[in-house]
C-alpha cells in the first residue's frame, strides 16, 4: 500500500464525513435522533461496501462495493491509531479543581459512574457465563463488550480490535463496534424520552414545559448571531502555528505512554511472564494491553510537567478538544464502515441479547440510583451518567445540555471532575484495556467476583454514605423555596 493511496482513503473518508453532515442538516428524522454526522458517514460508506452493495452487485470488481481494498485496509487500522489521540487529549489544558469543590461534587457522582462500569462487567459476564458460552457456544470474552461498547464507545471498540484478535476473537470487536452504535443511538433516543418523562413529571429541577431543540440544536449548527471560539491560540504562527503547537504535545503525550507501555511489557517479560497457565499459555497481560490507556497517562505527566515548569498557559484545553473532536469523528466513520456484518450476524443470538440487558441495566441504574445518591439536580447530574454509560460523553454532555441549557445547576463541573477519576480506569481506561486478557487469561469469574465487589462498594457503600446526605440537601432546597 503506497503512501498516495494511505492519503487517498483519508479523502474519502472526509468526503462521507461532510455528506453526512450534509444528510444531518436536510432530513428531519436525522436530526430528531441527534445522530453524529460520523455515525451517518459510517452507515453510508457500510452501505455501499462488500458486505451490503457488493452482495447485491455479485462478484468481479464490485464484490467490494464502491471501495477498494487498500481503502478498506486503510481505514481498518485508523481507528487504532486514532483512540490514542483521543485519550491522549482529554486531560491536556485541564485545571484541576480545588480538593474541597471537587470532594463536595465527585463523591456521589463518581459512586454512580463507578456503578454503571462496573455493573456493565458484572451483567455481561454473567451472560456470558450463565447463557452465551453454555447455549450460544461464545467465547467467554462477550462477557466484556457490554463496557467496551456502551462506556467506551466506538473509540474503545474499535482500539481494542488488536487485542481481540491477538487473543483469536476477531470477531469480537466487530460486535463490540455494533454494541457501541445501539449504545449511542439508544443513548439519545431513551435520553430524550427520559427527559421528557422527567419534565412531565416534575423530576427536572430546570426545565418546565415541554423539551423542544431549536433547528439549529438538531441539525448541528450555530446561529449567525452566535459565536463559540474554537480554541485560544497560545503561540504567535511567526514561530509555530497554535494547532501545530497543540499537536506535537498530543504527539509527545502519546510518546509517553508508549515509552510507559513498553517498560511495564519489559518487566512482565523479565518476571512473571514464564509462568505458564494450563500448562502453556504465558501469563502476558500487558503484552496484549492497547496503547491508548497508557496514552492518557502521557497526557496527565505532560500536563503536569507543563505547570511544574510554568508552561501550562501554552495549553489550551479547546484546542485540545478540537483535536479530539477531530480523531473522534474520523474513528467513528472508520469503525462503523468496516464493520463486519457477517460477523455480527454469525454471532446474533449474543449481539442482541447483551444490547438489550446492558440498555435494561442502564436505565435501571439511572431511575434506582442516580436520585438516592445525589441530591439537589439529581436529574440534571445523573442523565450525563446515563448518557456516558450508554455512548460516549459526548452523549452525557448533548443531555446534560438539554435538560440544562444555560449551566444554571452544577452538572457540567461534577461531571468533568467525576470524569478525572473515572476516565483512567472505566470506558477505555486501565480497567477496560486489562479485562479482555484477564478473561482470556483466567475465564469470567475472577473478573465478575472483582467487579461484583466494586459494584456493591459503590451502590450499598454510596447509600449509605451519600444517600442520607443526598435527602437532607433536596429537604433543605425545599425549605428554601417554601
Amino acid at each position: 500500500m503506497s503512501a498516495n493511496q494511505v492519503g487517498f482513503a483519508l479523502l474519502v473518508l472526509g468526503a462521507f464525513l461532510l455528506v453526512g453532515k450534509v444528510i444531518r442538516v436536510r432530513v428531519g428524522w436525522v436530526q430528531r435522533l441527534f445522530l453524529p454526522s460520523s455515525i451517518i458517514g459510517g452507515v453510508l460508506i457500510l452501505l455501499l461496501g462488500p458486505h451490503v452493495l457488493g452482495q447485491i452487485v455479485g462478484g468481479g470488481l464490485a464484490e467490494g462495493g464502491l471501495f477498494t481494498e487498500w481503502m478498506r485496509d486503510t481505514w481498518r487500522v485508523l481507528p487504532g491509531l486514532l483512540i490514542s489521540v483521543v485519550f491522549a487529549t482529554m486531560f491536556l489544558g485541564q485545571e484541576l479543581p480545588t480538593p474541597r469543590r471537587a470532594a463536595s461534587l465527585v463523591g456521589p457522582q463518581l459512586a454512580l459512574g463507578v456503578a454503571f462500569g462496573s455493573g456493565q462487567y458484572v451483567v455481561g459476564l454473567l451472560l456470558a457465563a450463565l447463557v452465551l458460552v453454555p447455549l450460544f457456544a461464545a467465547d467467554p470474552m462477550v462477557g466484556a463488550l457490554i463496557e467496551i461498547g456502551f462506556e467506551g464507545g466506538h473509540g474503545t471498540a474499535a482500539g481494542m480490535r488488536p487485542v481481540f484478535e491477538q487473543l483469536g476473537f476477531g470477531t469480537g470487536a466487530d460486535l463490540a463496534v455494533g454494541v457501541a452504535t445501539v449504545g449511542i443511538v439508544g443513548g439519545v433516543v431513551l435520553g430524550i424520552l427520559l427527559i421528557n418523562w422527567g419534565v412531565r413529571t416534575g423530576r427536572t429541577a430546570i426545565l418546565r414545559g415541554n423539551v423542544e431543540a431549536s433547528i439549529e440544536e438538531q441539525q448541528g449548527l450555530f446561529r449567525r448571531d452566535e459565536y463559540y471560539p474554537a480554541g485560544t491560540m497560545t503561540s504567535r504562527p511567526a514561530s509555530v502555528e497554535p494547532l501545530s503547537l497543540h499537536v506535537a504535545m498530543v504527539s509527545v503525550a502519546i510518546l509517553i505512554g508508549w515509552v510507559i507501555l513498553e517498560a511495564l511489557r519489559w518487566v512482565e517479560q523479565q518476571t512473571y511472564a514464564s509462568v505458564l497457565l494450563n500448562g502453556d499459555t504465558p501469563l502476558e497481560i500487558f503484552a496484549v494491553v492497547p496503547l491508548f490507556p497508557l496514552a492518557l497517562l502521557g497526557g496527565v505527566i505532560l500536563q503536569a510537567i507543563a505547570k511544574r515548569v510554568g508552561a501550562a498557559h501554552l495549553i489550551d484545553h479547546q484546542m485540545m478538544l478540537r483535536i479530539q473532536g477531530w480523531a473522534l469523528d474520523f474513528l467513528i466513520i472508520a469503525a462503523i464502515g468496516t464493520l463486519s456484518l457477517e460477523a455480527i450476524g454469525e454471532n446474533l443470538g449474543s449481539f442482541l441479547i447483551l444490547s438489550v440487558a446492558g440498555i435494561a441495566f442502564n436505565v435501571a441504574v439511572f431511575l434506582l440510583l442516580a436520585p438516592r445518591l445525589i441530591g439537589t439536580y439529581w436529574f440534571e447530574r445523573g442523565i450525563g451518567d446515563f448518557g456516558q454509560s450508554m455512548g460516549v460523553t459526548a452523549t452525557g454532555l448533548i443531555l446534560m445540555r438539554i435538560t440544562d441549557p444555560e449551566a444554571k445547576s452544577p452538572a457540567f463541573e461534577a461531571f468533568g471532575y467525576k470524569q478525572l477519576v473515572f476516565e483512567p480506569f472505566f470506558g477505555g481506561g486501565l480497567v477496560t484495556a486489562l479485562a479482555v486478557p484477564v478473561i482470556a487469561l483466567s475465564g469470567p469469574w475472577p473478573l465478575f467476583t472483582a467487579m461484583l465487589l466494586l459494584f456493591l462498594i459503590a451502590t450499598v457503600g454510596g447509600l449509605v454514605y451519600y444517600g442520607p446526605r443526598a435527602r437532607a440537601e433536596r429537604a433543605a432546597a425545599a425549605m428554601s423555596v417554601v
